[in-house]
């Protein structure tokens, strides 16, 4: 019984680190063709390690050329931690409404809440987008900020993990004379912080990698953000796959900081909602 379980645990390892080198190739080789010449990018057999490095010019092209994607870097930082910063606030404000507050219809909004989920997103595009005009939030950061920072996803994510959150801790904060603001803030969020941050990361994300809001609200090339400045790019120097693949990098390598950085809160975050599960 021991021999078969050695033997299966060194099977399932050898699987998996070939399903890891297999997820991690595409990846290497657009860091490899993004330090390349042109010339070499479609060489075969694949030169991982060019003898000629263009890393210099390609990513100087890319960042400071006709396309600067520092504006582009710019924008979308801006948007994408703003609107988590908003998106997490609101959502753990309404997780903890609809967890620990008695109100009358409590359940039956969370209800309506949960069924805005179900619309498909294109099916408001055409409203929303006569709303934002009538707000003057078109073509604006402010209105692309609104558009992501209200999630029933979210809401009810952070409701889960703020429903494990023991009576008794609340209570115990209602004795020493603590409202419901300092219950949020004291005891409530501290308890879920590894739900927050994993969240937190997933909205970043999602903000970040969001092409479809932009180029429907968006028109200003000066306020684009990172997904609008790679398609243009790309449809202006459609046949240098180097240069396009240094603009990828550089907007897929914020990503993997940002998962490197917060990769212990999300396995904590994980690890809570399966306990509680």
């Amino acid at each position: 019984m021991r021999y078969k379980n050695t033997v299966g645990r060194a099977v399932a390892t050898v699987l998996m680190l070939i399903a890891g080198i297999a997820f991690v190739l595409p990846f290497a080789w657009m860091i490899s063709a993004s330090i390349k010449p042109e010339i070499d990018v479609f060489k075969y057999p694949i030169e991982w390690l060019p003898k000629q490095w263009m890393a210099y010019d390609n990513y100087r092209e890319v960042w400071f050329g006709e396309y600067p994607f520092v504006t582009y870097y710019w924008n979308t930082i801006k948007v994408t931690v703003l609107t988590t910063a908003v998106s997490v606030g609101v959502s753990c404000m309404a997780a903890y409404g609809f967890s620990h507050v008695d109100f009358a219809g409590r359940n039956a909004l969370f209800v309506v809440v949960l069924m805005t989920f179900m619309i498909p997103s294109a099916s408001i595009l055409v409203p929303q987008f006569m709303i934002f005009r009538w707000l003057n939030l078109f073509d604006t950061h402010l209105g692309l900020i609104l558009l992501g920072s209200f999630s029933a996803l979210g809401t009810f994510m952070m409701r889960q993990f703020f429903l494990g959150i023991h009576k008794d801790y609340l209570d115990a904060g209602r004795m020493d004379g603590a409202g419901h603001a300092r219950l949020f803030v004291g005891i409530a969020m501290p308890l879920v912080r590894p739900a927050i941050a994993t969240y937190a990361i997933l909205r970043f994300i999602w903000t970040w990698n969001d092409y479809a809001n932009p180029l429907i609200f968006l028109r200003s090339d000066a306020l684009s953000t990172i997904q609008l400045g790679i398609q243009k790019f790309a449809s202006e120097s459609g046949v240098y796959y180097s240069l396009i693949m240094a603009g990828t990098v550089s907007a897929i390598l914020p990503l993997i900081a940002i998962f490197v950085i917060g990769q212990k809160q999300v396995i904590e975050g994980i690890s809570l909602g399966g306990v509680k599960g």
